[in-house]
């Protein structure tokens, strides 16, 4: 095989080791990956469309990548600095105002999704 492939294969098996590594040990990863799963359930039962599971498809997406990088932050954060400090404890919350952005337009895809059903 070439240096090409094998080094293709290798990142591969070093993203499915992060993967496994945030459901295994990051509770804001699990808790999404909870609400992740029970959209999809009520996309289930709502019979939702291919548009609507495309939405919701890519906003459990951006959720969880949004969130694996602030994870990603705060873990470089914690170890270039262990001790508290106010710069690093801004950059902590910058980070974490992301994954806000991404829960927000989130939860608004859900709306758009779900009001329909459940009021209609």
């Amino acid at each position: 095989m070439s240096s090409f492939i094998l080094g293709r294969i290798k990142s591969i098996v070093y993203a499915l080791k992060g993967f496994f590594w945030l459901i295994r040990n990051e509770n804001s990863i699990i808790t999404q990956v909870i609400f992740a799963f029970g959209f999809t359930i009520l996309g289930f039962y709502f019979q939702i469309d291919r548009f609507e599971w495309a939405l919701q498809v890519l906003a459990i997406g951006l959720v969880l990548a949004i969130e694996s990088l602030n994870t990603a932050v705060e873990k470089v954060c914690d170890f270039i600095h262990p001790d508290f400090h106010s710069k690093i404890g801004l950059i902590k919350d910058i980070a974490s105002g992301a994954v806000t952005f991404a829960v927000f337009t989130a939860f608004i895809i859900a709306c758009l999704i779900y009001i329909p059903y459940i009021f209609i």
